[in-house]
């Protein structure tokens, strides 16, 4: 059986998951972001039970159908920003398509209707947290960083992170409390 979960977003979100399952019983064959595979029919009573779990340690248990696709854009975006360790050479709008088999256009317009936001905003917004992310590391310099991010130049790259942030890139580096933000929080 497959549940959808929101706000599953990184590794950590996968360990603790993992772990309640273990403790309800269940033998789950997939735990990914945003999803999971149990290989258990569940009872209501067992519905809400996992679902009063995963509320206490910040996730949801969904629902509701287009909620769901929302949750499945969200992490495809994350994981291909947040968790890839290769450079972004493909179009988000091809690269969403072909993962959830949606016509664009549709996943388009029902995540700016949901989210009151665009699917490209929350993508600027992912890609500048990981910007800020891959510069404090300081293993990348700002043209190496456009790259691997897939900016046409770091002008380019530049112009969005001031436009974003307020700052440019090099003077976000100097700042002596560089500040983050949750994957979770990004875009909401």
């Amino acid at each position: 059986m497959k549940l959808y979960i929101k706000n599953m977003v990184s590794n950590r979100c996968k360990m603790a998951v993992k772990e309640e399952l273990k403790k309800l019983r269940f033998h789950f064959i997939v735990v990914d972001l945003g999803e999971i595979e149990i290989m258990e029919d569940i009872s209501t009573e067992q519905r809400e039970e996992l679902k009063i779990v995963l509320l206490s340690i910040g996730l949801e248990l969904m629902d509701d159908k287009r909620a769901v696709l929302i949750e499945k854009i969200k992490n495809a975006i994350i994981e291909m920003v947040h968790h890839s360790d290769g450079i972004i050479k493909i179009n988000f709008s091809n690269f969403l398509s072909e993962k959830l088999d949606y016509d664009y256009t549709y996943l388009a317009n029902l995540f700016s209707e949901v989210q009151g936001t665009t699917i490209e905003q929350y993508i600027i917004s992912h890609k500048i947290e990981r910007i800020k992310e891959l510069i404090i590391y300081g293993e990348l310099n700002i043209s190496e960083i456009a790259w691997k991010m897939n900016y046409s130049s770091v002008a380019h790259l530049s112009n969005q992170f001031k436009k974003v942030t307020g700052l440019s890139p090099s003077h976000f580096k100097q700042m002596k409390n560089k500040r983050r933000n949750p994957i979770e929080e990004i875009g909401s």
